[in-house]
């Protein structure tokens, strides 16, 4: 069933609900790819998240939301890392029990962090999809409530607080870049930016290999994806044959979606290490990936979105240092 689309209101309801829980997160100018692109090029630096990465807005809303009786029974979750560690430490906050499902994709830094954290692991299959199956089943059997990496609206909403911020601290932003993967990232950002500025454009970023929301817009309709080995690892998965809300507002509310290589993703890895003096993971630098492919174009004041931090640092060296992409990413 379709729900009705998260809208600005929605968003504005959540920054309250979620205000003293999460970091206002800095926006700062790039003078490096800003000569690249020729435009002033900014960018928001949300993997300094109290969590390294953006998933605490939408985990801290919907834990927030959750009544007496719901917090009693607990919350379980599909997740590629970091989704997870956001509800588990928004959880611990709260005393809540966490169960966390996950992929033999997800990397072990990612696992080790949500261990730390106190919520229980489910590593199940080789996909996302196969993680969401466990899920299912502990809904129906110990009846936890389920709170899903993005398909939610009270997740929207609190993803979509960073684009209320990116537009008040760039008021006069072009264009924002988003890590683009089940949407719940650029469904919220894309409704806020819109919402408060209507002619600034908004667009998805995401990998070749395996890029779901991609190939479902192309196709009208959620498909199916193999879910690959990536450097933006944090992007994999499918976003649901049953999708009821991202699908919808990533269709109607992106401008574009672009895809990247593997050695287009590394690139962007290596510039924000060596040129931006920050660490992050393959999604956290689609938006700089983009900007050095020469795959975006330059319509004024562009929004680059990094958007987590949680790289596995033994791989992080060997981008740096240029090593085999491929034999990294797998």
């Amino acid at each position: 069933m379709t729900l009705a689309p998260i809208i600005l209101a929605d968003i504005q309801s959540a920054r309250e609900r979620i205000a003293g829980k999460v970091e206002r997160t800095p926006t700062v100018p790039s003078l490096s790819l800003s000569g690249h692109l020729g435009v002033p090029v900014y960018l928001k630096l949300e993997h300094r998240q109290t969590t390294g990465s953006f998933k605490l807005r939408g985990a801290s809303n919907a834990i927030a939301s959750l009544n007496a009786e719901e917090k009693a029974r607990g919350v379980v979750a599909a997740s590629t890392g970091n989704h997870g560690r956001a509800l588990a430490h928004s959880a611990k906050l709260e005393g809540i029990r966490a169960t966390i499902c996950m992929s033999r994709l997800v990397p072990q830094n990612k696992l080790d962090e949500i261990r730390r954290l106190g919520a229980e692991i489910r590593i199940v299959g080789n996909s996302q999809d196969d993680a969401q199956q466990e899920v299912e089943r502990l809904v129906a059997e110990e009846a936890l409530v389920m709170l899903p990496p993005f398909d939610h609206p009270d997740i929207i909403a609190g993803q979509g607080t960073l684009g209320l911020e990116i537009i008040e601290q760039v008021a006069d932003a072009a264009q924002v870049l988003v890590p683009l993967s089940g949407g719940g990232l650029a469904a919220g950002v894309a409704a806020a930016v819109k919402g408060v500025s209507p002619g600034t454009k908004v667009i998805g970023v995401s990998m070749a290999r395996g890029a779901a929301m991609k190939a479902s817009l192309d196709a009208g309709h959620p498909v199916l994806v193999e879910e690959l080995p990536t450097l933006a690892d944090s992007l994999g998965g499918g976003i649901g044959l049953h999708n009821r809300l991202t699908f919808s507002m990533c269709r109607d509310l992106l401008d574009d979606v672009i895809l990247l290589s593997e050695d287009e993703i590394a690139a962007g890895i290596r510039h924000a290490y060596e040129q931006e003096r920050e660490i992050v993971e393959g999604a956290g630098a689609v938006g700089i990936a983009a900007v050095l492919a020469g795959k975006v174009r330059a319509s004024g004041p562009t929004v680059l979105i990094l958007s987590g931090r949680n790289i596995d640092m033994t791989l992080h060296r060997k981008v740096v240092c240029g090593e085999a992409v491929e034999e990294s990413a797998a």
